[in-house]
């Protein structure tokens, strides 16, 4: 397996060269066809109105909306022709409440290999950019690699650490990072305090690094104490140790409402982690 099809949305300009550098050196690397969706938000959410005012705040709304459509796909394509001038891609700009937004999102990553987005979390960054890599993940079900604010440095990484705690979000991420896992130098199979009772007991993270291993990527299981309060602590930690240059994780192991409320392990690494997250659900 390869990534033959990459998507990508620009929600917001700033984002935009960083975004299509990312995705158009994985293209270059993999001979992909990139598409992109700049995309328009309308963020009006009407409880009540008086008479006479609501159409007026639908209209300003879904202008303003249209514009930021055709500011986005403008600078996608300045950002394309400075980047990758003879890259395969497709661009289409669109507009959509923020409501109806993950229908949207979702109907295209569906039929793409990998999605590549900017890191949700930011001072430039609106609601609208969590609910894409939402979509993306749940009603897409396709995997994402998520971009921290220094872009990806390496089209093929070298140093990748796995995230492994035996979950079906973790496996499913594995699988999609497979074309990268094994064209890396180093990957780090990270087990953080593996349970005293279950299936790898024994030997932890080892089933895993042995199917990676006949896929010919070179392994090896490293198994940490949760030494700090949280794991994604020790997991920043561990990939300054390394100096690695992916990370590859399962997304939402819990539900989406308790990381919101209470934080997780997505979350945290979403904010803080400064290497690519390549994320699966």
């Amino acid at each position: 397996m390869t990534y033959k099809s990459i998507f990508t949305v620009a929600t917001h300009t700033a984002q935009v060269p960083q975004t299509i550098a990312a995705a158009a050196r994985l293209c270059a690397q993999t001979d992909a066809h990139l598409d992109i969706l700049a995309l328009g938000v309308d963020r009006t959410q009407i409880g009540y109105s008086y008479i006479g005012s609501g159409a007026v705040l639908l209209q300003v709304s879904q202008e303003r909306a249209e514009s930021d459509a055709l500011a986005l796909e403008g600078a996608v394509k300045a950002a394309l022709a400075a980047e990758a001038p003879g890259l395969r891609a497709s661009v289409e700009a669109a507009v959509t409440q923020i409501g109806a937004m993950t229908d949207l999102v979702a109907q295209r990553a569906r039929f793409a290999d990998l999605v590549v987005l900017a890191r949700p979390y930011g001072k430039e960054q609106g609601v609208e950019a969590e609910a894409v890599v939402e979509a993306a993940l749940f009603e897409g079900r396709a995997p994402v690699l998520v971009l921290p604010e220094t872009g990806l440095t390496h089209a093929v990484p070298k140093r990748v650490v796995v995230a492994w705690n035996q979950s079906r979000e973790a496996m499913a991420a594995v699988r999609a990072a497979l074309p990268l896992l094994k064209q890396a130098d180093q990957v780090a199979i990270t087990v953080i305090d593996p349970p005293v009772h279950g299936p790898e007991r024994s030997d932890p993270g080892g089933m895993l690094c042995q199917m990676l291993v006949r896929h010919g990527v070179r392994a090896e299981v490293t198994v940490l104490a949760r030494s700090l309060p949280r794991v994604s602590d020790v997991l920043l930690r561990h990939l300054r140790d390394r100096d690695a240059d992916l990370l590859v994780m399962g997304a939402y192991g819990h539900s989406r409402f308790r990381e919101a409320i209470l934080g997780g392990a997505t979350r945290n690494m979403l904010e803080q982690c400064t290497v690519p997250v390549l994320m699966a659900h």
